[in-house]
């Protein structure tokens, strides 16, 4: 997906210092984004309802109730992309944010250019996932998935993903068998900018087996590496020694 092509995205940037707001309009603006604004938490929820916007960046730090509860919210009725913003840093507010949700963070103070690249790389992944056409698999009884619907059922329930989560399933199907590594999995669901966060490949496979395995600790489809990364389950070799 070319830069172009994210032209007019309506961004809703939810931040009680205006001043920050308006910095992070004029370069969202500059890039051809479409740009609204709200100043507290159940503004934000009202706004989203009001405009929907294409992504959220989403203040940790709002008067009246915090960025992670608003994200709470949001996601009781929205899979809308969000970007939380934080002036702390530490791990564990990253961690509390992804687990919540969101899709990805930056910590301020950051430069244009990274809001920049951080928001294009959430929506392209979140667009893309869906773009392709696929057959559908028969992994085993239990688990189809249905690429070209972007569906995925387990003992014949559907099971929702988030957008991130599907791109991760998705590379991992499409090289069943093989060791997909840290490094391959953070370059092709996430963007090769994010090269150095692993937890967030270690969180999502953990969304990923608590969604789809029988039994989560002792997954049966997404096998881990150690020290290397990840492997789904050769399912056509599978299918190929009942048969045989």
């Amino acid at each position: 997906m070319s830069d172009d092509s994210l032209r007019n995205r309506r961004i809703l940037v939810v931040d009680d210092e205006q001043r920050m707001a308006r910095f992070i309009r004029l370069n969202l603006e500059h890039d051809g984004f479409i740009v609204e604004e709200a100043y507290n938490g159940m503004g934000a929820i009202d706004r989203l309802r009001d405009v929907i916007p294409d992504l959220v960046l989403l203040d940790v730090m709002l008067p009246d109730i915090d960025g992670f509860e608003v994200l709470r919210i949001i996601r009781e009725f929205s899979q809308v992309p969000i970007i939380m913003l934080t002036a702390k840093g530490e791990e564990d507010d990253r961690v509390r944010g992804l687990e919540l949700g969101a899709d990805d963070y930056i910590t301020k103070p950051f430069s244009p250019r990274e809001l920049v690249v951080r928001v294009k790389a959430v929506l392209r992944r979140t667009e893309g996932a869906g773009g392709v056409q696929h057959d559908v698999i028969q992994v085993d009884d239990r688990l189809r998935i249905d690429f070209d619907k972007r569906e995925v059922w387990v003992d014949d329930e559907l099971v929702k993903l988030r957008p991130t989560e599907y791109r991760l399933l998705y590379h991992l199907v499409q090289n069943s068998g093989w060791v997909q590594t840290y490094d391959q999995l953070l370059a092709k669901v996430w963007g090769y900018e994010y090269r150095d966060e692993t937890h967030y490949v270690r969180l999502y496979i953990n969304y990923l087996r608590q969604k789809l395995e029988k039994d989560p600790s002792n997954p049966q489809y997404i096998l881990t590496e150690r020290g290397v990364g990840y492997r789904f389950v050769d399912y056509r070799r599978s299918a190929f020694s009942e048969t045989s």
